[in-house]
């Protein structure tokens, strides 16, 4: 899930069903690294299963918020990007 804010965008906890825990496992990226769309640049478990989160768009990654361990909630920013304008 995004949140767009002109030309950057805010990644968000996407909706993952019926749970209270959601632990922040792993980035694939750093900030300042250039993404594709599609790439995966997280990944997010439950304790049923385990979820990537694609970028949505070209771009770079402009800040990272959450770390890997976190324990995030449905709709909390985990990362901006900048929107590539090409």
């Amino acid at each position: 899930m995004i949140k767009n804010t002109q030309k950057n965008l805010d990644l968000v906890t996407p909706d993952l069903g019926d749970t209270d825990k959601i632990e922040l496992l792993k980035w694939y990226v750093s900030t300042g690294d250039m993404v594709k769309e599609g790439q995966e640049l997280v990944e997010l478990v439950t304790d049923k299963a385990s979820f990537p989160v694609e970028a949505p768009k070209n771009g770079k990654i402009i800040e990272i918020i959450k770390e890997n361990g976190s324990i995030i909630k449905k709709g909390e920013v985990l990362a901006r990007m900048e929107m590539d304008t090409i």
